[in-house]
């Protein structure tokens, strides 16, 4: 099947065979797409390869057959987004993150909204650690696993904005005691689910509950940008 002028990101690349890159990219129509970049190793075709850098909105040509599809062009699309420093950073972390949690060529054009609409918050300098964790939360959602975050696990009850809570990945939030090593605020759950940023104790308690419930579906696994971002 031919594919035209198909939105896309690369979200990573290696080497495939001798003069060949093997690249991932989060497509608008068709999700998740591995696919084989022939010949763009070669000292020659280096102005395509500079193409499939990450960050660049891309229009790719394509020749989708099986599991993988073949590059026929890439054309960058609009100016290249700039992510310099920890922002570079956090956009690898979102990259690991499509690449792991999601399967190839499964359609999920909000996903990759989410996911454009992230990069453009890091490259105008929004503040990273609540550009991050909206979108772990607009993920989830996109891909089937939306948090609980308004009400008690326990008794379908609203949270209270003043109780202390464990996050639990199968239920939702559940009631905790205050010296609980995951233990948040009910008011930092709702600040996530009203997209509100809460505090600085919120957001990092925030993000210790994301990194559990992200590994929760990861299998237990762990992301290598988490290392690097430590």
């Amino acid at each position: 099947m031919r594919v035209e002028q198909q939105p896309a990101f690369v979200l990573h690349a290696r080497p495939y065979r001798e003069t060949s890159l093997l690249v991932e990219c989060l497509s608008r129509d068709h999700g998740r797409i591995g696919v084989v970049a022939r010949g763009v190793r070669n000292e020659r075709a280096r102005m395509q390869r500079a193409q499939l850098e990450p960050f660049q909105r891309i229009a790719l040509d394509l020749l989708l057959k099986g599991e993988l599809a073949t590059l026929r062009s890439a054309e960058p699309v609009g100016t290249p987004l700039r992510l310099t420093g920890d922002a570079g950073l956090a956009g690898l972390y979102l990259n690991e993150l499509v690449v792991r949690l999601t399967g190839r060529q499964d359609p999920n054009p909000e996903l990759f909204d989410h996911y454009e609409r992230t990069l453009r918050r890091m490259a105008a300098g929004e503040p990273l650690a609540w550009t991050l964790r909206r979108f772990e939360r607009d993920m989830l959602d996109a891909i089937g696993y939306a948090l609980q975050l308004e009400t008690d696990a326990m008794d379908g009850e609203p949270l209270d904005p003043a109780g202390t809570y464990f996050y639990d990945p199968e239920s939702g939030a559940t009631p905790a005691r205050s010296g609980h090593a995951h233990a948040l605020r009910g008011a930092d759950l709702l600040a996530l689910a009203a997209d509100t940023s809460p505090d600085a104790a919120g957001l990092s308690a925030l993000r210790r509950m994301m990194r559990q419930v992200i590994t929760f579906h990861l299998g237990g696994g762990e992301l290598k940008a988490w290392r690097v971002l430590r």
